[in-house]
């Protein structure tokens, strides 16, 4: 028997939510991940929201244009590195919609 087990978790990616239960609130993605796997993803989560809070005040910054933001940056490739963790743990159904979406260039 596996001592870090895989357990199902269902994610909604704008919310940045992780649970275990189906009916808990609105998810996006179901995935198949260990402990050490969700930290990963929860991880991820926090720096999106840490660097979303740095963009709001940016935002309070006339003289810093949008294109030259490289928090916009983080936050974009931040995203990229959820999708990549879902699809690579989530569902038949969850690597389809990703892969639907053009994010997954590379993957098979």
């Amino acid at each position: 028997m596996s001592e870090n087990p895989k357990k199902t978790y269902y994610i909604s990616v704008a919310s940045g939510e992780i649970s275990q239960s189906r009916e808990a609130s609105p998810w996006d993605f179901q995935i198949s991940a260990n402990d050490e796997e969700i930290t990963e993803l929860r991880e991820y989560f926090d720096q999106i929201h840490s660097t979303s809070w740095q963009n709001f005040f940016r935002a309070h910054v006339p003289y810093i244009q949008y294109h030259y933001d490289k928090e916009n940056d983080a936050i974009d490739a931040l995203t990229k590195k959820v999708y990549e963790f879902i699809y690579k743990h989530g569902d038949e159904e969850a690597r389809k919609h990703i892969a639907s979406m053009g994010l997954m260039h590379n993957q098979e």
